[in-house]
């Protein structure tokens, strides 16, 4: 019977993400129990949204830290981009356009740190937390710290919603997870991923390019904070130096919640998911039940903590 439960226990550690389905479900009955509007159609759509833009990140993010890196400087990259791309509409740049140069330039904000981390042999961290400096500074001197307001002039992507219940910008990231999934498991890509990850001396002995397989890993990272940026821009119609601030913290806390360890070389996109997932509902719970927002921070710092525990128990019954 203990060796029956020890399997049981072993298995739910190892598949992290079925952890977090069982406490979703119990936050939701919890809180639709204390307060029946957090079961609402729309109550539940706008967790959709919430997540969304979250949800791109955190795929970017996920790959990122499989391979071993990590890139903090995401929200301020996320603030140059969408400030361009405000700026740009309000020339009169068709929308299409202006939309090519933001994921552009959040392109090469994520080069800008794989190439300085590779070429100074520094880690990543590092170098994306001088970036965030630059990058904000940049914003802060295109737009002169001016809200960059363009309501009505790029609207179709964030209130788009199908059969008027399920919001295009979900959909998005549903799409985004996906791709970023079958990358991972079923491409020589993600096999690379996992490898320089895990060890990437034995991966570099294996004829693994590494240097130019990790800057494709940040070129990925940079696309998808391009595309977060715009839909992110669609949904508020402004932007402003510090638009998309905190959420690379988030979005790293959601890939460690979901089961990738910050070691790096092991993880699941289906994790992050679920990791996303939960972040929106514990914070549209506590929105729900009224209390203070200055105790999301709280509870998602807990969260974390509790997730890297999980992780090394993990580690320890495989």
């Amino acid at each position: 019977m203990g060796t029956r439960m020890n399997k049981y226990t072993s298995s739910i550690l190892r598949n992290q993400w079925f952890l977090l389905l069982i406490v979703i479900a119990v936050i939701s009955v919890t809180t639709g129990s204390i307060n029946p509007r957090f079961y609402n159609i729309n109550n539940l759509v706008n967790i959709l949204e919430q997540i969304s833009v979250l949800g791109v990140i955190a795929s970017g993010a996920t790959i990122l830290i499989i391979s071993g890196n990590f890139d903090i400087s995401v929200g301020a990259s996320i603030g140059l981009s969408a400030c361009v791309m405000a700026m740009l509409m309000k020339a009169g740049v068709p929308p299409g356009v202006a939309v090519v140069a933001g994921i552009g330039v959040a392109l090469l904000c994520a080069l800008f740190v794989g190439v300085n981390s590779i070429v100074f042999k520094a880690p990543s961290f590092i170098i994306s937390l001088a970036s965030i400096g630059v990058f904000k500074g940049i914003a802060l001197f295109m737009t002169q710290a001016t809200l960059q307001t363009i309501y009505g002039e790029f609207e179709a992507i964030g209130l788009t919603r199908f059969f008027g219940v399920v919001p295009l910008i979900f959909l998005i990231s549903l799409a985004v997870f996906l791709i970023i999934g079958f990358l991972l498991g079923y491409s020589k890509l993600g096999r690379r991923v996992y490898a320089i990850g895990s060890n990437e001396r034995a991966a570099f002995l294996a004829g693994i390019a590494i240097n130019r397989n990790k800057l494709v890993f940040f070129a990925i990272n940079g696309l998808l904070v391009g595309i977060a940026a715009t839909m992110l821009l669609s949904r508020i119609g402004a932007a402003q130096p510090s638009t998309g601030a905190g959420i690379e913290l988030l979005a790293i806390g959601a890939v460690v919640v979901g089961g990738t360890p910050m070691t790096g070389g092991r993880g699941r996109i289906l994790g992050t998911f679920f990791g996303v997932l939960l972040m929106g509902v514990i914070s549209n719970s506590l929105n729900m039940l009224q209390v203070s927002p200055y105790f999301q921070d709280v509870t998602f710092g807990l969260l974390i903590i509790f997730s890297v525990a999980v992780s090394a128990l993990s580690r320890k019954s495989s």
